[in-house]
């Protein structure tokens, strides 16, 4: 998923829910956050503390800087949570909708709703979650799963200009890319998925992404076709278990809740119409602007969703190298964020996934 839906549709989630402004924004903020947190930098605090980043996003940009370690460290647990199916670990690794491993995950991440982090982790919680509705079908290792058949997309319902936008978008990855949709070997591969047709969706592009798109294709192996994907009705899936998500939250932080709140029923036809709308990010970014100034998204009355601002956490980890007392790292957000992340990770990767046999890292 992208910013659209990781920040503005999950804000819209949690304040539907009843989840106060303040709250809410900090959830939202830290699942959109999750995709933009690359450092894995230290920082040494005059009086002898340290602060280790928690980095929850792959390294971007130049395959030289990319950690071997990303795939199992960062695709797996936060963006490509395994389904637990089928006969083999590379199967078993595939991500799958809803699967029960992520039920299981929801639920012990609530159980720590009284935890000062619980709000961050809430963000990372709802990024992963949603991220099981949009990455179903591939694994974050780089296995030959994960290969599709370059000019097997078909695409569904979709406006001439629109499938026109995006076969540009295909093309231009292919002009920029030509060498790296080839065999790479199985959850050994140091490329992250932009550079990678066998690591995650990266033989997808940014389809899986892209919530109005109704589209299939053919896997390389084993041959098989993918089915109809039918982004809009997965994605309300989605949404929906994200609303619930922040209604069990609401009811096990009231003091993070408001006392009203609308049922997914009361708004499921306002999402369903954002969701479906063809265009570029911007503008489903401003649907879901209108939709919360003018619609009936929340039961609080019509307010302006905060713009996203990734920049401020950044912001606050860098003005730490001139901090004198490690301490005072506590009382910021992104410090708040790195714990939850590290619970998290730890919980998945040492806890939850070996307890399913899955043992990854």
């Amino acid at each position: 998923m992208q910013i659209d839906m990781h920040y503005y549709g999950t804000y819209a989630m949690a304040r539907a829910a009843g989840i106060r402004r303040d709250a809410a924004a900090i959830i939202a903020t830290a699942a959109q956050f999750t995709d933009d947190n690359a450092s894995k930098d230290s920082i040494e605090f005059r009086d002898g503390g340290r602060l280790d980043a928690e980095a929850t996003a792959h390294h971007a940009i130049d395959r030289k800087n990319i950690d071997a370690e990303d795939q199992r460290k960062i695709w797996v647990p936060f963006h490509f949570l395994p389904g637990n199916q089928g006969n083999f670990l590379t199967e078993k690794l595939v991500c799958r909708k809803d699967s029960d491993i992520a039920k299981q995950m929801v639920r012990f991440n609530l159980s720590l709703a009284d935890q000062p982090y619980a709000l961050p982790l809430m963000g990372i919680t709802a990024h992963v979650y949603a991220d099981t509705f949009a990455h179903y079908g591939f694994s974050g290792i780089s296995s030959r799963r994960n290969k599709i058949h370059g000019n097997s997309f078909k695409f569904d319902d979709i406006d001439p200009e629109m499938e026109k936008y995006i076969r540009g978008k295909e093309k231009k990855f292919e002009e920029n890319y030509p060498d790296e949709g080839g065999f790479l070997p199985n959850i050994k591969s140091w490329f992250a998925e932009k550079f990678s047709g066998a690591l995650g969706h990266g033989a997808a592009l940014t389809f899986p992404d892209r919530p109005y798109l109704k589209w299939s294709f053919e896997y390389e192996e084993p041959e098989k076709g993918s089915g109809l994907r039918d982004n809009p009705a997965t994605y309300l899936e989605g949404c929906e278990a994200l609303h619930k998500l922040f209604r069990d939250f609401a009811t096990a932080r009231q003091d993070c809740a408001e006392t009203a709140f609308a049922e997914f029923s009361d708004i499921k036809g306002e999402v369903e119409k954002i969701l479906n709308l063809q265009a570029p990010k911007k503008d489903r970014i401003k649907a879901w602007q209108d939709a919360s100034t003018t619609g009936n998204l929340f039961a609080t009355g019509p307010e302006k969703i905060p713009l996203y601002r990734k920049h401020n956490w950044h912001n606050q980890r860098e003005n730490l190298v001139r901090e004198k007392d490690s301490s005072k790292t506590r009382e910021l957000s992104v410090y708040n964020f790195y714990q939850a992340a590290a619970v998290y990770r730890t919980y998945v990767l040492r806890v939850l996934l070996p307890s399913k046999g899955l043992v990854v890292t």
